[in-house]
Formats: C-alpha cells, sequence, structure tokens
C-alpha cells in the first residue's frame, strides 16, 4: 500500500508541476533560484538504486528542461555567483563518476538537442574495470570511459570537471590523503586534456560528506566551486565553495514532478 500511495503522491506532484508550469508561476521562483541538476548514467539497464535514467527519460528531462530554463554552462553559472549575479532561471546539466554511456548516449543526446553539460570524472576509474561498491550491491557491471572518449568530450566543447581520483568518501578522508584525491584529479585531467580543469563535484556529496577542511583544500587546488548533491537550488547570495545540486534519475516520475518541487519552494 504504501508503494502505491508514493506512486499517486509522485503523480499528483506531477499533474500539479505541469499546471503551475502551464501557469508561469515558475517564472516569478526563477527570479532568484537556479538549479544544476546531476545525472550518473543514461542506458536501459533497468536498477534499483535510482542512478540511470533511460535513454528516453533522459531526453523527456532535456527538453523539460530546455522549455522551462535557461540551460547554460556550469562554468556560466560559477561566474554568475562569483560576481552575485542573479542565477535565476539558469540550470546546469551535469554528470558524476565517467561512465561509458555518458559518452556512448547522453552526449549525442545534449548535442542533438543543442545542451551544454559537464561530466565530472573520477580520473582512476577511466580506462579501468574497477566495479564500485554501489554497483557491486546491485550486482551489475556498467563500464567506464576511456581517455580517449573523455578528450572527445571535451573536444565536443563539453565541460570537464574532478570529482577525485578514487572516489573517497570525504567526510571521513582528511589531510594529505584527501588533498591527493582533489588536488591529484586535477593534475591527472589536465595532463589528460592539456587544458584548464576549474569544476570540482564531491563523491557522494552529501552534507555530512563535505569536511570544511577538505572545502578550503577544493579552495586551494585552484578549483572555482565546489558542487555537492544533496539536493536544493541556488541563488546570487550562494558561495561557489557551496553550490547545491539537485540528484535527478529514477527518483522524480516524470520531469513535472520536479517542476512542482521547484515551483512549491520545496528546492
Amino acid at each position: 500500500m504504501a508503494v502505491v500511495n508514493g506512486g499517486v503522491k509522485r503523480a499528483v506532484k506531477a499533474a500539479l508541476g505541469q499546471g503551475l508550469l502551464s501557469l508561469r508561476v515558475h517564472r516569478m521562483i526563477e527570479a532568484d533560484r537556479g538549479l544544476i541538476v546531476v545525472f550518473h548514467r543514461v542506458n536501459r539497464f533497468p536498477t534499483t538504486d535510482g542512478l540511470t535514467a533511460t535513454p528516453e527519460k533522459f531526453e523527456e528531462f532535456c527538453r523539460f528542461f530546455s522549455r522551462y530554463f535557461t540551460v547554460v554552462p556550469l562554468t556560466t553559472f560559477v561566474q554568475a555567483l562569483e560576481q552575485g549575479r542573479s542565477v535565476g532561471g539558469m540550470l546546469a546539466i551535469t554528470f558524476d563518476d565517467g561512465y561509458l554511456d555518458n559518452y556512448e548516449i547522453a552526449a549525442p543526446i545534449l548535442t542533438r538537442l543543442n545542451l551544454p553539460a559537464t561530466f565530472f570524472v573520477t580520473t582512476r576509474f577511466i580506462d579501468s574495470e574497477i566495479v564500485p561498491w554501489w554497483d557491486q550491491e546491485i550486482g551489475m557491471v556498467f563500464p567506464w570511459m576511456n581517455w580517449d572518449q573523455v578528450r572527445a568530450l571535451h573536444a565536443q566543447g563539453f565541460e570537464i570537471g574532478a570529482h577525485t581520483r578514487t572516489h573517497q568518501d570525504l567526510g571521513l578522508v582528511g589531510g594529505a590523503a584527501a588533498l591527493d584525491e582533489i588536488q591529484g584529479s586535477r593534475f591527472d585531467l589536465e595532463d589528460q586534456l592539456g587544458a584548464q580543469v576549474q569544476l570540482f563535484a564531491y563523491p557522494y556529496g552529501r552534507e555530512h560528506q563535505i569536511m570544511e577542511s577538505n572545502r578550503d583544500l577544493v579552495a586551494q587546488a585552484g578549483f572555482r566551486c565546489c558542487c555537492s548533491s544533496y539536493g536544493g537550488s541556488n541563488t546570487k547570495t550562494t558561495s561557489p565553495l557551496f553550490v547545491r545540486r539537485q540528484p535527478i534519475s529514477t527518483w522524480f516520475s516524470s520531469p513535472f514532478e520536479l517542476g512542482y518541487e521547484f515551483a512549491a519552494l520545496k528546492i
């Protein structure tokens, strides 16, 4: 019964979200709120961990973003925060970890729809056969990109950001080990891309997994932003070192459920 009620509740939220946005209530809210969304995988393999969006669902979200927001590169979003300018109505699309389907499936959809995105890469996952614990838990193996594919994304105009070297929980790891994860991932990417890397996203990214001392290390390493993953929106008063991202995948039954949360000022 709880599952059924939850499904009904989500459907009602989606319907209300469509109505609210269709009435352009969102325009009043967008005056001072902008979103950064995060995806992980885009493929046709059903999972129970909420990290996979089907290609159709991903495209549905992308079209929703284009219709109701001004989709910008993350660097543009961060620059507005640095300058204290409004990010109202802005939305930046990001991906975490470096899964192969980001290159094979998500990027072509983004290109076809002429949408920018940032891919945060866990550098030692690239060109490896590592199966992280969260994939082991669901009994699935998803391949990673290789460095040629990461470079190809960069050459296509997508932004590449750092996501540590080995996806350590930075709520538990500090000091020299944290510096190696944070700064080392930047060194790895800049060596492979031959370009400056200025964007960083925390692994896991919940509030208890972000040490203040490690946030300082991110700034010292030369990154312009620290992206979390615990949800919420951003305003012009948001520090680039405290950027909130909204996870998107199977958590939302439709883009309009996200629209409901945004219009109701819950994120």
